[in-house]
């Protein structure tokens, strides 16, 4: 009998403590944020960069050689690969 009181209160004592570690202070939702925030900023940024290179590669032979224009491609490939994985979007690769 004392053991299942002393269970059942210990059950109690560990439930009732767990609330308190889930809660986030003022400051670490501030950090949260303003960390989604920068996230934002450079998902932003890197679909600026995807059109420009886009509109480059798009001038094609007339502007570039190929060697340039495969350095193009593959930048946009890359900057494209970083955003995916910014967004959580899986690779075909």
């Amino acid at each position: 009998m004392k053991k299942i009181v002393l269970m059942i209160s210990a059950a109690l004592l560990v439930s009732a403590s767990i609330p308190a570690f889930s809660q986030q202070t003022p400051e670490e939702k501030v950090i949260c944020n303003l960390a989604a925030q920068n996230c934002l900023n450079k998902a932003e940024l890197l679909q600026k960069r995807i059109k420009k290179l886009q509109a480059e590669v798009k001038k094609g032979s007339t502007k570039y050689s190929a060697e340039d224009l495969k350095k193009l491609e593959q930048k946009q490939q890359e900057t494209q690969d970083l955003l995916d994985k910014m967004e959580g979007k899986t690779s075909g690769k």
